[in-house]
């Protein structure tokens, strides 16, 4: 693993507003077992507001203060995602490395 992969993007951060990191393990952990917990509800809840936000945005009767809320909470969701799609990216191998079959990307 090279040095760019060997630390964990979690998906919270320091009461300063941080990135926390975990040094790289087998992803048995428990605290990255933990962190893939709160990644799976952090993608579903998004999931969810994002199907609450197509209703209320076809809804005429919806006022600006539902709409700022709604616009709130989806940034917040938009925030959550792409820290995991930052976590996630940052831990595939890079093109032409050793891969899970043990070629270094090129054709046999």
């Amino acid at each position: 693993m090279n040095a760019t992969t060997s630390l964990r993007l979690l998906p919270w951060t320091s009461p300063d507003g941080k990135p926390c990191y975990l040094a790289a393990d087998d992803g048995g952990s428990r605290l990255s077992r933990r962190a893939d917990e709160i990644e799976a509800l952090q993608l579903s809840m998004g999931t969810q507001l994002l199907g609450h936000a197509r209703v209320l945005l076809t809804d005429r009767k919806a006022d600006a203060g539902e709409l700022r809320f709604l616009a709130s909470r989806l940034c917040e969701a938009l925030r959550d995602v792409l820290r995991v799609a930052e976590s996630r990216g940052m831990r595939l191998p890079a093109y032409g490395e050793d891969g899970p079959a043990g070629d270094a990307g090129e054709p046999s």
